[in-house]
């Protein structure tokens, strides 16, 4: 399985928005991984509401089970 695959897997159970803020976070799609500030420019908010979106979405990643398939890519 290609780890597009394995990323595209994990990240059902999370929202659009959820997925966005932790692929532009990691750097998942091209390698740079971005402050979140840089993400609250992108998405026109506070580095701190980032913050609370990457926790939610990592949080239901471990509840899921699923963040092994990734954890060494994260």
């Amino acid at each position: 399985i290609l780890l597009q695959e394995q990323i595209e897997d994990v990240f059902t159970c999370l929202t659009d928005r959820e997925q966005q803020v932790l692929i532009l976070r990691f750097g998942l799609k091209d390698g740079k991984p971005r402050t979140l500030e840089e993400v609250g420019q992108h998405f026109n908010v506070t580095r701190e509401r980032i913050r609370q979106i990457e926790g939610k979405a990592l949080t239901k990643l471990r509840n899921r089970g699923k963040r092994d398939k990734i954890k060494d890519f994260l």
